[in-house]
């Protein structure tokens, strides 16, 4: 279930406060990328709906 485009623009990365990206369509592991760049880039999961934005839950980039 994709995040409602208001609740999108006002969160951003703990880490670095960019703007985070929705990429929940993939149902198997829905989560929210920082568009950070090469500097962060962390994904955050999505977990029943509600962003986990805890950098210590954050995956980091490949």
């Amino acid at each position: 279930m994709p995040l409602e485009a208001g609740l999108l623009e006002i969160l951003a990365c703990p880490a670095c406060h960019s703007p985070l990206e929705d990429k929940s369509a993939d149902a198997q592991s829905p989560e929210l990328i920082c568009t950070g760049g090469q500097d962060c880039g962390l994904a955050y999961p999505v977990r029943d709906g509600i962003p986990v934005l805890l950098v210590d839950e954050a995956r980091r980039p490949a």
